[in-house]
């Protein structure tokens, strides 16, 4: 059980200091922004129902509060903006889990025995056609906070290929700029394993755009372009002194374009998404 002194401590405090020991222990960035962001949300339920200003984290962490705080989740009640599938749409049933996970990682770095019990992961959910084209289309024109325009279309351009071709991202992800030919009649396509693949309209027009995107990028580069259909949208961070390659001279890496996908989609569609639920068709 945790101290007396430690369980009055301020509940935002309280949170401020579990999101600094997460980054202490090495957990990755979107992991540390994920729980920060529910742990927000939940205090902020939870002083709402209070009408207070602030909590000890004594009385945050309560088995009730919690449960509350995820029947309101669960009922769209805590979303903070619009998405596709609307203001007051149910929570994913994977978003509450993380939910659950994040309260229970919580209250252990506290030290409180409570735990809420974690239901086992959802399969990714197909969307239909109609609701995959849909994203699609709205991937293409958003522009997520925090990101940039060529991030943006490159994202809108990665999921648009996996929901065309049925390909994952790291079989995409070895693709050049050779390998796609917009400009083949009767319709543009794409090589894939040296078998040419038709692209729909849809899928060719957001791929143009991210291949315009693209060259403003690499004319920038000194030399020829190697010719990588994925590239980093701006320079990585310095390594051993040495200024990081530009942007174009190396390929993005799968854990980038998958990071990119997950933040877009979060944004847009309102709950995570893998890429490979964006089928246009049912396998």
């Amino acid at each position: 059980m945790p101290s007396a002194r430690t369980r009055q401590v301020d509940a935002s405090v309280a949170i401020g200091q579990f999101l600094d020991a997460l980054e202490a222990r090495g957990y990755v960035y979107e992991t540390r922004r994920l729980r920060a962001r529910f742990l927000d949300e939940y205090l902020e339920h939870a002083l709402s129902e209070e009408q207070a200003t602030a909590l000890p984290v004594d009385e945050l962490m309560d088995l009730t509060r919690a449960q509350a705080w995820l029947a309101a989740a669960a009922a769209g009640r805590t979303r903070t903006r619009n998405t596709l599938t609307g203001p007051n749409a149910v929570a994913a049933s994977n978003t509450q889990r993380a939910r659950i996970q994040t309260w229970n990682s919580f209250a252990e770095h506290l030290g409180f025995s409570l735990r809420l019990e974690t239901p086992p992961a959802a399969h990714g959910d197909w969307l239909e056609p109609e609701e995959s084209h849909k994203l699609l289309r709205t991937l293409a024109v958003k522009r997520p906070v925090g990101s940039n325009a060529a991030t943006a279309i490159r994202t809108a351009a990665v999921a648009a290929l996996v929901a065309a071709t049925g390909r994952s991202v790291p079989e995409l992800h070895r693709l050049d700029v050779a390998d796609v030919d917009l400009a083949h009649r009767p319709f543009p396509q794409i090589s894939l394993d040296t078998v040419p693949q038709p692209l729909d309209k849809d899928t060719a027009d957001i791929l143009r755009r991210w291949l315009d995107v693209r060259a403003g990028i690499t004319q920038q580069l000194e030399g020829s372009d190697p010719g990588y259909l994925w590239i980093p949208t701006k320079p990585g961070r310095p390594r051993g002194g040495e200024e990081p390659p530009k942007p174009g001279l190396t390929r993005a890496a799968v854990r980038t374009l998958h990071s990119a996908h997950r933040n877009l989609v979060l944004q847009v569609f309102g709950a995570p998404l893998r890429p490979g639920a964006l089928l246009l068709s049912r396998p």
